[in-house]
């Protein structure tokens, strides 16, 4: 399991290989099955995830019907950190939508390997701002798209989700039905 890990760290220059071993002893990393929730509605979380191999979803319930708000793939925090920090109940379900192999922080193991390691503070500084710039740019595309143009977009983007997640997932993603999901894939292939 720490094989992920390590090959993880390793793309960032300023960690020796050396440290990169000893960092990864000390960060926990676990191992899920697909359709294991991680959190539930109402719950505070205690673990913080990042996604080394497979996905997590996140997803609301609204009127009896889930409603997915985000993937989560590999190199992907998938916690939403205002929870975690704020320790406030979670507004979603976070689940493993294949196996997945997910370094699992909280905070005293956190607090403990940012005062041994100062680096990986910067690091995980660096990696919640890029993250959250994403997130700001994903948006804005987002509300300013046509349901057929957010098709688009996620196949140029995260195209791998395309085989990875069921369709009514993809959809409800995208903010359509399934059945108008379908039609736009239909209208697309027409095309090509």
């Amino acid at each position: 399991m720490k094989t992920e890990l390590i090959e993880f760290l390793s793309t960032f220059p300023e960690l020796g290989k050396e440290e990169i071993e000893t960092i990864a002893r000390n960060i926990p990393v676990v191992a899920h099955k697909k359709g294991t929730v991680l959190i539930k509605h109402g719950e505070v979380p205690r673990e913080c995830y990042f996604v080394l191999k497979g996905i997590v979803r996140q997803y609301e319930t609204v009127d009896g019907e889930e409603k997915t708000t985000e993937f989560y793939t590999e190199k992907n925090g998938a916690v939403s950190s205002a929870h975690y920090v704020d320790q406030t109940p979670f507004e979603g379900y976070l689940v493993c939508a294949e196996d997945c192999l997910l370094i699992a922080g909280n905070m005293e193991v956190d607090q403990a390997n940012y005062e041994k390691f100062p680096v990986l503070q910067a690091i995980t500084r660096q990696m919640i701002e890029s993250d959250l710039n994403s997130t700001k740019k994903k948006f804005v595309k987002f509300v300013g798209s046509s349901p057929k143009e957010r098709y688009l977009n996620l196949m140029e983007t995260q195209p791998d989700l395309l085989n990875r997640v069921p369709l009514h997932q993809i959809a409800s993603y995208l903010g359509m039905t399934a059945e108008s999901l379908s039609r736009i894939r239909k209208r697309i292939t027409e095309k090509h």
